[in-house]
């Protein structure tokens, strides 16, 4: 690995970009760091200003590029049993720790030295790097930059997005809908609770549906054995409701959500949910006229299904490693909201596992550096005149 790629790990790990904070202070550093080469940077902010997207270029403008894309934020290390320090980048035993090596400031780091090198050199396309905000919550900030991409002339001719995947091509992963439902009943004394609708015996029958839904798409729905999970899945991940075990509660509220393969429409399976919680409503609504259940989006981004046979992709394979596999993925990316906003192939490649992703004493692997260190600047080679 090269001592700047290290280096510049090092300096991304010590900025704390817990999806809570400001990523302002990582942003302005890769600008700055950028512009010793004479690339510029384009900064979008969020509505706060405590928080950007990055995107730059070098090379011919008239050309469409290879744009490599990551996210900046990490999720939170409180309550985890850290015996590292996780913003410091730790080397030990052929490993680097701290929070984000793998997900994914490794990839960022191996993506902004592939960019310093490629201002030094003539280029028959651009290559481009995407830094977002806000992945972990949901892929809300990487929304805004791709407003911007999307008024450009041209397009990527590939993304890559960074994700780990022990640098294996992952050319599909599903897609995820949450939702938060309110369902609401009749407060009433616990010894006249016949006389009311209790909410939470309105959720339990409401999660009695989700449990339903996913056992016939089990059994009859969409599947594609790419997947270690081969079928979408409904998931409650929160549930909450009463005051007092001796009032009949009026409101209970859950969480839950899809994760839907590509060829899953998740519109479709909330419309198809909403209808039989109706029924449910209907018959509480006998008792008490109050009797609701109300679901809203909570967020929403789209899977990703990008065919091996691509020319984009087949040109990743030109110069990727001979034991380079396609792969499909059950955690979420960006990919998908790339593919469908710009249109754009969209592979997901990157250094380090997703099994030491989220968890304390985070690390990554050095020969999974130097493998991803390998592929970059093979990649950078295929783009010079």
């Amino acid at each position: 690995m090269k001592p700047r790629v290290l280096d510049i790990l090092k300096r991304l790990i010590a900025f704390d970009t817990v999806s809570s904070e400001s990523n302002m202070a990582l942003i302005e550093y890769v600008r700055d760091l950028l512009a010793t080469k004479g690339i510029e940077s384009l900064i979008v902010k969020d509505e706060s200003g405590r928080k950007a997207n990055l995107f730059a270029s070098t090379g011919p403008k008239e050309q469409p590029g290879i744009l490599l894309s990551g996210h900046t934020d990490v999720v939170p290390v409180a309550g985890q049993a850290w015996t590292l320090p996780p913003f410091e980048a730790t080397l030990k035993d052929g490993r680097i720790y701290g929070r984000g090596t793998c997900d994914m400031k490794g990839f960022i780091a191996l993506a902004i030295d592939a960019m310093l090198d490629a201002a030094d050199v003539p280029l028959t396309r651009p290559l481009q790097l995407a830094l977002s905000h806000d992945e972990e919550i949901g892929c809300v900030g990487v929304r805004r930059l791709l407003d911007v991409l999307d008024l450009a002339p041209l397009r990527p001719f590939l993304c890559v997005i960074g994700e780990p995947t022990q640098m294996q091509f992952a050319v599909g992963h599903k897609g995820k809908s949450s939702y938060r439902t309110y369902c609401r009943g009749q407060e009433a004394h616990s010894s006249l609770a016949p006389r009311a609708v209790n909410a939470i015996h309105l959720a339990s029958d409401f999660i009695s549906l989700l449990r339903e839904s996913q056992k016939r798409i089990e059994q009859q729905g969409m599947r594609d054995e790419g997947y270690d999970i081969p079928y979408s899945t409904v998931h409650i991940g929160r549930i909450d409701g009463g005051k007092a075990l001796n009032i009949v509660p009026n409101l209970c509220t859950l969480e839950f959500e899809f994760r839907n393969l590509p060829a899953d429409n998740p519109d479709q399976l909330l419309s198809e949910l909403r209808e039989r919680a109706e029924a449910l409503v209907r018959e509480a609504k006998q008792v008490s006229s109050v009797a609701a259940i109300d679901i809203e989006v909570m967020n929403e981004y789209p899977g990703l299904d990008t065919h091996p046979s691509v020319e984009a992709v087949r040109l990743l394979h030109s110069f990727a490693a001979p034991d380079t596999q396609h792969i499909k993925v059950s955690f979420g990316t960006e990919g998908g909201l790339f593919a469908n906003r710009l249109n754009v192939p969209v592979v997901v490649c990157g250094p380090g596992s997703i099994e030491q992703a989220h968890k304390p004493d985070e690390f990554i692997d050095e020969t999974q550096m130097v493998a991803g260190e390998r592929f970059l600047q093979t990649l950078l080679g295929s783009l010079k005149q």
